[in-house]
């Protein structure tokens, strides 16, 4: 998560009865919530996570050669797993940042002649802060949390969509560089993706899921007002999936996040889900970020609960994930 050392003041708090709105109407809805066969695995997160948040990466930090390893890490697993380069390759490089620095990109294209021209967009940002400058005896910031979680999502996502092929819309799968240095990569790419006339439905961007929150919901949304993606998420899961956390709003945590480059340039629904509540986790880079700290069992339960969500998304015969006026 992009750094909160520059917090504005607290704006506004939303009214508690938003969160209460939502579920109930998760809760009245007639429409069945989808079953899903397809199980995640624990190994599989387990052993990706600890990979992607090693020593070896020495941090990720955007331009070093760290992240190269990381790069090189999920292209090898998107190749393995069937999503294609979106681009020429599966590198996108970065316009505004002084030496080679790329994120990875790969698409699933749909299976809707017509429903195919749209694309969500799921997203993390695999880069770091790197390493400690003073010496002590840990000086790797390893980032497993933040968010070399989100990217695990992500990435077990990819492989969903990619065994059971149910995406009629086509899907995005990002995973950014440079968000630790001001939101550089979803910047870059945003303006790109502009640039081809992108006709871009949704994005889902998953930021610090390490971690359960002691609350009555999985996970918070960030700007929950701004479209009804939290109400509709908790229809399509038929669950308390998505909550309202006062502090989001407290800390406008929608503008400090890659979702907010995309909403910034496409004016449409682009949110980040996540778990870090502020008070279930003490490591915000900090170098104690590591992979033991992770509850691997929460991580696969939140991939496996955002599935029907996420297949719904993809698959809805209209664009039912709407602005709010």
């Amino acid at each position: 998560m992009k750094t909160l050392y520059f917090l504005l003041p607290f704006v506004f708090f939303a009214c508690k009865s938003s969160t209460s709105a939502v579920n109930e109407k998760a809760a009245q809805s007639t429409a069945k919530p989808l079953e899903i066969s397809y199980k995640v695995k624990e190994s599989h997160v387990s052993d990706f996570l600890k990979y992607l948040s090693s020593d070896e990466l020495e941090g990720r930090e955007t331009g070093t050669k760290g992240i190269e390893k990381a790069a090189v890490f999920l292209e090898d697993f998107l190749k393995k797993n069937n999503v294609k380069p979106y681009f020429k390759t599966y590198r996108d490089t970065l316009t505004n940042f002084k030496t080679p620095a790329y994120n990875i990109v790969g698409v699933l294209e749909g299976s809707d002649p017509e429903l195919k021209k749209e694309f969500i967009v799921l997203s993390a940002h695999y880069d770091h802060i790197g390493l400690e400058k003073t010496k002590q005896a840990d000086v790797v910031n390893n980032g497993a949390n933040d968010d070399a979680s989100g990217v695990t999502a992500v990435a077990e996502m990819a492989k969903y969509f990619s065994e059971t092929k149910s995406n009629k819309r086509s899907i995005l799968f990002v995973f950014f560089a440079g968000e630790e240095k001001g939101l550089l990569g979803s910047k870059s790419l945003v303006q790109k993706l502009k640039n081809q006339n992108f006709n871009l439905y949704a994005q889902l961007n998953i930021e610090m899921i390490g971690v359960p929150m002691k609350r009555d919901y999985l996970a918070y949304i960030t700007g929950f007002d701004k479209s009804n993606m939290a109400d509709k998420i908790n229809q399509y899961t038929g669950k308390k999936t998505i909550g309202f956390l006062p502090k989001e709003a407290e800390y406008k945590l929608f503008y400090r996040s890659d979702n907010y480059s995309f909403y910034d340039v496409f004016k449409k629904p682009c949110q980040s889900v996540s778990t870090f509540d502020f008070e279930n986790f003490d490591f915000y880079h900090h170098v104690s970020d590591e992979f033991k700290v992770m509850d691997i069992a929460h991580m696969t339960s939140f991939i496996q609960e955002f599935l029907p969500a996420v297949t719904e998304m993809a698959n809805s015969k209209t664009q039912e994930i709407t602005m709010n006026n």
